[in-house]
C-alpha cells in the first residue's frame, strides 16, 4: 500500500472519476464499485484493477484492503477529498474499486442451460435494475437479460442497489427485443410475460414453473409492450387480494421470481 495519500488531482483518480460517465465506461470497459459489499464481491471474482481507499475506510475495512493487496491488486490510499470525488453517495464510504465490466453475451447465458431467467424489457431506472439483479441472485436465478433500450448495469446507482449481486449472477444485454425472444424460444425456455390481464394466475402456474422459464418484466412507466407480451408462451397475472391497483416493477419481479424458486426447489 502507498504510504502517503494521493489527492483528487492525481491522474489515476481523475481517470477513475470519469467512469461515472456512461461514455467513458463504454470506451474503457471499466466501471466503479463503491462500498464494502460491492468491493468484496468484485475482489472475489478477480475483476478489480485498482482499489482506492481512504484512511477512515482502511480503519473500518482493514482486512478487505489488506486482502486485496495480498492478492496483487493495486491498492491506493487517497485523501478524503479524493474519496468524495470518487464516490457518488452523500456520505462516501471511501472504498471504491475500478473493475472490469461484467456483462456477457446472451449466448453465454443460454449455453449454460438456465432454469430461470429474469428479462426486464426497456428498464429505465438503475435502482430498480439493481434491485432486480439482487432478487435474481437471492432466488438462485441463472441470469438477468436486459432487453431493449435498458439502463447500463454498470451505472453507479445500479451497482450500489445490487449490493454485490452484480458479480454473482450472469448479466447479458441485448438491444434487439425480438432477437432476445427468438433466442429464448430456440433454447426451449418458456417465456412468461407479467401482465395484469394474463390468462394464467400465478397461484396456478406451478406446472409451468417446473420447467425452464424466462420472466419478462415491463418498463416502470409503461409496462410491457402488447406486441412483446403477445409473443410470450404464457401471460401471467399476480393475484391482488387487497385494494391496490397494481404493484411496482421491483415488487412484481420479486414475487414472480420467488414463486419460480419455490417450485424449482420443492423437489
Amino acid at each position: 500500500m502507498t504510504a502517503e495519500a494521493i489527492d483528487w488531482r492525481n491522474s489515476r483518480v481523475v481517470a477513475a472519476v470519469k467512469l461515472h460517465r456512461a461514455h467513458t465506461r463504454r470506451k474503457t470497459g471499466l466501471f466503479l464499485a463503491e462500498g464494502a459489499n460491492s468491493v468484496a464481491a468484485a475482489l472475489d471474482t478477480g475483476r478489480v484493477e485498482e482499489l482506492f481507499y481512504s484512511a477512515k475506510a482502511a480503519g473500518r475495512e482493514h482486512e478487505l484492503v489488506a486482502g486485496a493487496a495480498a492478492t496483487g491488486v493495486r491498492t491506493t490510499l487517497v485523501s478524503d477529498r479524493a474519496a468524495e470525488t470518487l464516490g457518488e453517495t452523500v456520505t462516501p464510504p471511501g472504498l471504491v474499486a475500478v473493475c472490469r465490466q461484467v456483462d456477457v453475451p446472451l449466448s453465454t447465458v443460454l449455453d449454460a442451460s438456465p432454469r430461470m431467467l429474469a428479462v426486464p424489457v426497456a428498464m429505465a431506472d438503475p435502482g430498480n435494475a439493481g434491485t432486480l439483479i439482487r432478487v435474481a441472485d437471492a432466488v438462485g436465478a441463472n441470469g438477468v437479460v436486459l432487453a431493449g433500450d435498458s439502463v447500463d448495469p454498470h451505472n453507479g446507482k445500479c451497482v450500489r442497489a445490487c449490493a454485490g449481486s452484480l458479480f454473482h449472477v450472469p448479466v447479458a444485454r441485448e438491444r434487439d427485443i425480438d432477437a432476445t425472444l427468438d433466442a429464448l424460444e430456440a433454447a426451449g425456455i418458456a417465456v412468461l410475460a407479467t401482465t395484469a390481464r394474463g390468462e394464467v394466475d400465478l397461484d396456478d402456474a406451478d406446472d409451468i414453473l417446473r420447467g425452464p422459464v424466462a420472466w419478462l418484466f415491463g418498463n416502470e412507466a409503461h409496462g410491457l409492450d402488447r406486441a412483446v407480451a403477445a409473443r410470450a408462451t404464457h401471460r401471467v397475472r399476480i393475484p391482488i387480494h387487497g385494494r391496490a391497483e397494481s404493484l411496482n416493477l421491483a415488487a412484481a419481479a420479486a414475487i414472480c421470481l420467488y414463486a419460480s424458486a419455490r417450485v424449482q426447489h420443492s423437489g
